[in-house]
């Protein structure tokens, strides 16, 4: 017997969200490292390089809201999302002999309205 993984519609909901910053960070030159990067300390949505520009990696993560009721899609990144954001990008950046140049941006989506904050935050 075979046992099909049944997602629910909140995560259905945030993988199209996370297809479709893709598909807009993809149109804007950015190539995609990884998705979905996982680790003891978090995850990180889309891993991205940006091809001859100052920041050659960008860790993105993915924000949905219908509305603004709750503060809004940006305004879920709080310190504490930030913060497991820095652990998850310092394992990633372990394979590296020389960790490249790198910032951390959010895609915010909100009523089909995508606004990408680049440097969203600092890495302390």
């Amino acid at each position: 017997m075979i046992l099909k993984k049944l997602f629910s519609p909140r995560q259905i909901s945030g993988n199209l969200a996370e297809d479709q910053a893709l598909i807009h960070l993809q149109q804007k030159g950015l190539q995609l490292v990884t998705r979905n990067f996982r680790c003891k300390g978090g995850e990180i949505d889309l891993i991205m390089s940006e091809p001859h520009k100052a920041a050659n990696l960008v860790f993105v993560e993915v924000r949905q809201r219908a509305d603004q009721r709750h503060g809004g899609a940006a305004a879920s990144v709080t310190t504490t999302k930030q913060r497991r954001l820095i652990i998850a990008a310092q394992f990633f950046l372990q394979r590296y002999r020389e960790p490249p140049a790198c910032r951390f941006d959010v895609i915010a989506i909100e009523s089909e309205q995508i606004n990408w904050i680049k440097n969203a935050f600092d890495a302390y």
